[in-house]
């Protein structure tokens, strides 16, 4: 569990380092009190007291770093200065702080201000506090604390390419609580934010961003975080082989995950939940823009609190609620339809291919790929579609948006199954996506032969799909996987002097 130092030892303070040193694997405790007869019985007991006034700061001056520092004492002023001394002397501790029994308004602000927990003498002591002292351990706050206070800046704080809400209000945020401790730190993203909420989200809100192109060079940054997703180079475009100080998100990963701090919370219906926590912990003050960023992220990757949802997305939501702006959130979820998103979500419906409760549709050359998920929105509003992928061309890339409410489909898994081999895919149960690289449109000319391969490869995505689907959870093969890796690999194959491909 870690070094714990006990200042004072009253009657509450006794009953928990008792308690605590007869649990095995507890790790180390170290009690000092000015009441002698409490340090001889401890020591009798085998458990280290030393004899000094938990108030005087020499006398916790060489002690070693804890993991957590419980001021025990009977008396609120003695905690209250020991509370002083111990947050001045070991600012990066998780620190539990009893009140004592006769304090006054003044001292619970002081007390809440300094301490990361305050006890409250009238709740269920000695079981609130073994369960506030042990949950340190794995008090990610206090290690994400540490980590920002030893690495160098600035700090880049990378979302995902082409990021959604949830990703942009939580690079916000840890960007927020670097500024905090005093990091430089920029909120950075590659591709664009081209979804009218998104866009009217950045806008509105005036957030902070920047936009990071292909070759840019980051030799302006000392260290590096991601959030809303894990692995350099996995939909993002920096260099696998990157060293990435921070990692936070709460999609499961695919792989090894690099990180000097990583906190992955699967259990989380959106990285900007856990965004919140962090923001709660560190008892910042949450600025209206940010927390209404992290409100609508949640409400974004939750469905409005129906999809994947869990107890700690309502608890921040809560915590959010009084510092949104609501003005400015209607706005942001009520914007105008772009004309070239109706005509998108047009085609595809009338180019569906629907097999069961499952439809299919391409809808050819696109301009702006955010429109794809819309679109696949209003297809699973038909009835007799539970299940549905909506996909299109961009450049020289395939870009597939899907989304389900039948119970028995796990869209990431078929996504990833159906597409990992040919491009990169991912997502959650009931909304998922993938891109795909098309090589081979990159050196065709004629407009009649590029035609003719797209429309292979809308045949190739289409049947892989359903075959995933059809064959779950296996990973599928399908009857199109040599002719779709040809299609999807020429890209990465060398070029003859006369320029056909080898």
């Amino acid at each position: 569990m870690g070094f714990r130092l006990v200042l004072g030892c009253g009657t509450v303070g006794r009953s928990v380092v008792e308690q605590l040193s007869g649990r095995d694997g507890d790790g180390r405790i170290l009690v000092i009190t000015d009441d002698e007869n409490v340090v001889e019985t401890l020591r009798d007991e085998s458990i280290p007291a030393r004899s000094a006034d938990p108030t005087d700061p020499s006398a916790i001056e060489t002690v070693e770093s804890p993991a957590v520092v419980f001021v025990a004492g009977d008396r609120t002023d003695v905690n209250r200065a020991a509370l002083e001394s111990a947050r001045t002397r070991f600012p990066d501790a998780s620190i539990v702080a009893y009140l004592g029994g006769n304090h006054s308004r003044a001292d619970r602000t002081t007390f809440e201000e300094l301490a990361d927990h305050v006890i409250d003498p009238n709740g269920a002591l000695v079981d609130r506090v073994l369960d506030e002292s042990a949950r340190p351990t794995t008090d990610t706050a206090v290690e994400l604390r540490k980590q920002l206070r030893t690495i160098d800046d600035p700090l880049a704080v990378v979302m995902h390419d082409n990021p959604d809400p949830d990703a942009i209000a939580s690079a916000v945020a840890l960007v927020d609580i670097a500024d905090s401790l005093g990091l430089e730190a920029d909120a950075c993203y590659f591709g664009d934010i081209s979804h009218q909420e998104n866009r009217a989200m950045v806008n509105l809100l005036e957030l902070e961003l920047r936009n990071l192109r292909p070759g840019d060079s980051l030799e302006r940054y000392g260290s590096f975080a991601l959030v809303d997703h894990s692995r350099p180079g996995v939909n993002d475009q920096l260099p696998e082989e990157l060293p990435i100080d921070i990692v936070i998100d709460h999609h499961p990963p695919r792989g090894p995950v690099p990180g000097e701090f990583v906190d992955l919370r699967e259990h989380a219906g959106a990285t900007s939940t856990v965004m919140t926590e962090y923001l709660d912990r560190f008892r910042l003050a949450f600025d209206p823009a940010t927390a209404t960023a992290l409100l609508y992220g949640i409400r974004v990757d939750t469905n409005e609190f129906t999809r994947e949802v869990s107890p700690a997305d309502f608890r921040a939501a809560s915590i959010l609620w009084p510092h949104v702006e609501t003005s400015v959130l209607e706005q942001i979820e009520q914007p105008s339809l772009e004309g070239e998103t109706l005509e998108t979500i047009a085609r595809a419906i009338k180019n569906r291919i629907q097999r069961d409760s499952v439809a299919v549709a391409s809808v050819g050359h696109i301009g702006d790929r955010d429109a794809l998920p819309q679109a696949a929105d209003q297809l699973l509003a038909m009835e007799g579609v539970e299940t549905t992928l909506v996909f299109g061309f961009m450049d020289e890339m395939a870009f597939l948006s899907a989304r389900s409410r039948a119970t028995d489909v796990d869209l990431g898994e078929t996504l990833r199954n159906a597409f990992d081999q040919i491009g990169s895919a991912g997502g959650h149960a009931d909304m998922a996506g993938a891109q795909l690289e098309i090589g081979v449109l990159g050196g065709v000319d004629d407009e009649d032969e590029v035609e003719s391969i797209v429309s292979v490869v809308e045949e190739v995505i289409t049947n892989r799909f359903f075959e995933a689907i059809r064959t779950r959870p296996d990973v599928p093969v399908g009857a199109y996987a040599q002719t779709s890796e040809w299609l999807f690999t020429q890209a990465d194959e060398p070029e003859r002097e006369d320029g056909e491909s080898a």
